[in-house]
């Protein structure tokens, strides 16, 4: 039995166990998954591969996911990517300036399988 791939989805996450998570629950439902462990080899993955779309956290070394997506949506190439921000931050603030630097989904961190996909299923077509 084959799987459908339903798309390519870049994850940029800098917790190894986190990204290996996340990679195995998008691999199982039928997602093809690029990985990278920070925003600035993020964006030159998502110019290079052109991911469906991206999930990353917030907080990392160097540049925030926050930084990131505002980089993404200023990009021609990559401004129609949806983002989904999977991070640790709970409060409504975080996800209203989430929001507000271009991403199009939020998750917060534990999270379940299913969280996860309805996440990502909330922003794809």
């Amino acid at each position: 039995m084959s799987i459908t791939l339903l798309g390519t989805i870049l994850i940029v996450e800098d917790s190894p166990s986190e990204l290996e998570l996340m990679s195995y629950y998008l691999k199982e439902s039928g997602y093809n998954v690029i990985k990278a462990t920070g925003a600035r080899e993020a964006l030159e993955k998502a110019l290079s591969e052109q991911p469906d779309l991206i999930v990353t956290d917030v907080v990392m070394p160097g540049m925030s996911g926050f930084e990131l997506c505002r980089s993404l949506k200023r990009n021609p190439a990559t401004r129609k990517v949806p983002i989904v921000i999977c991070s640790s931050k709970d409060q409504e603030i975080d996800r209203l300036w989430a929001l507000r630097q271009g991403a199009d989904a939020y998750v917060t961190k534990p999270f379940t399988r299913e969280q996860l996909l309805r996440a990502i299923k909330s922003v794809t077509i």
